[in-house]
């Protein structure tokens, strides 16, 4: 008998237990289209990678039952993934009773790694060289350029990744990128006015340089795929990524969405009240990302400590404004904050809260929560999820 795409079991079930290098339970971005039978083997290829990393290493037998796909079907894509190097054999687990004791396998995490980027901050470029379970191996950082020098920018960005390259210790899987700005699902950055790109192949460009596989998205869309793969996030939520610039990544219905400008999320650029505000790189005077991002937060607390509390009072506040169209809209579960927990917990926290409430319908969206997330390097493990998504089907 041969499986079609509808096995039966869409999403792996997760051991606890004894499995060996497993990261935490899957959330899956949940597919919205029926697999045809023509793509059966691809689902079926990353519906087991997809297993296997989530729920550790097993035999072929408990793979089987985990996915809902048949023996043979397994046995066929195991032999093919060990052939690639994927996949490797473990050992033998220790069995009581008769019968033939079961090979355990897994991915070949030790001898897999990511490289991943992040220029989000305010003051360096920021890359590391990654486990395929999200850990960091080795870092790197290089100062920021010149704001707006896009040559210089690409010029920093190649030089950090090929320093990671060459301190990988295994066969790398992929580049994976985060950047601020907008980014199609091919790598071209459209716009990205901190950095000086306009239409900028930067996937394409530096996959050439580096002769790998690289994939280039915004940064908070990196990181609330870290957010939702890794952190344990609700199935809709906003990630709002407070840096350089302020960008937010949005999971609906566990799926992402980018829109059909690859531009939802863009919440930087928004003027926020009437009252004008500090100059914006885009041109204009008020917008979020003028008031929010850190290099402006910090140097206002820098120039005057005694005003920490009315200037993250206000900006919580702004960012409330700017938000709470997009609660109500989306019918949003919480709201996660990543960026500097110096000036994003407590009294910011607190003012956001308070102005989402008395923005939004009463007693509709008063359980809606606002937290800074508990992942480290969300941006660049962020990446690491772009690349084994790109490359093995897993997220």
């Amino acid at each position: 008998m041969t499986d079609t795409g509808e096995s039966r079991q869409t999403a792996p079930a997760v051991r606890t237990g004894s499995a060996t290098h497993a990261f935490g339970s899957a959330q899956n971005l949940r597919s919205r289209t029926k697999v045809l039978p023509e793509h059966a083997r691809g689902h079926n290829r990353a519906l087991v990678l997809q297993t296997l990393y989530h729920s550790g290493s097993m035999s072929r037998a408990d793979l089987s039952r985990e996915t809902g796909l048949t023996r043979v079907t397994i046995s066929d894509l195991v032999a093919e993934f060990i052939s690639d190097g994927i996949v490797v054999e473990l050992g033998i687990r220790e069995t009581v009773g008769p019968g033939k004791p079961p090979i355990l396998i897994d991915i070949d995490r030790l001898g897999h790694q990511i490289i991943g980027l992040d220029l989000s901050d305010a003051e360096a470029y920021r890359g590391a060289v990654l486990t395929l379970d999200g850990d960091v191996i080795e870092r790197r950082e290089i100062p920021r350029p010149a704001q707006s020098d896009g040559e210089a920018a690409y010029a920093a960005v190649r030089g950090l990744a090929q320093e990671l390259v060459a301190a990988s210790t295994a066969t790398l899987l992929g580049v994976g990128i985060g950047t601020p700005g907008i980014v199609r699902p091919d790598g071209v950055v459209l716009s990205s006015p901190n950095l000086g790109w306009t239409d900028f192949a930067l996937e394409a460009e530096l996959g050439r340089d580096l002769g790998m596989p690289v994939i280039a998205r915004n940064d908070a869309n990196a990181a609330v795929l870290a957010e939702y793969t890794f952190g344990g996030a609700r199935s809709d939520f906003i990630l709002i990524k407070i840096g350089f610039g302020v960008g937010a990544g949005l999971i609906s219905g566990s799926q992402p969405l980018l829109g059909s400008r690859y531009a939802a999320g863009e919440i930087g650029h928004v003027v926020v009240g009437t009252d004008g505000g500090p100059h914006c790189v885009c041109g204009r005077d008020g917008c979020l990302e003028a008031w929010l991002s850190v290099s402006r937060l910090r140097d206002e607390i820098a120039a005057d400590p005694s005003s920490r509390d009315t200037v993250l009072r206000d900006a919580g506040t702004r960012m409330a404004i700017a938000i709470a169209p997009i609660v109500t809209a989306l019918d949003l579960s919480e709201i996660v904050l990543a960026g500097p927990v110096d000036l994003l917990d407590g009294v910011f926290i607190d003012a956001a809260t308070k102005t989402l409430r008395s923005r939004t319908l009463e007693g509709v969206f008063d359980d809606v929560v606002i937290r800074p997330t508990q992942q480290p390097d969300i941006v660049l493990r962020g990446a690491a999820v772009m690349v084994l998504a790109s490359q093995l089907g897993v997220s």
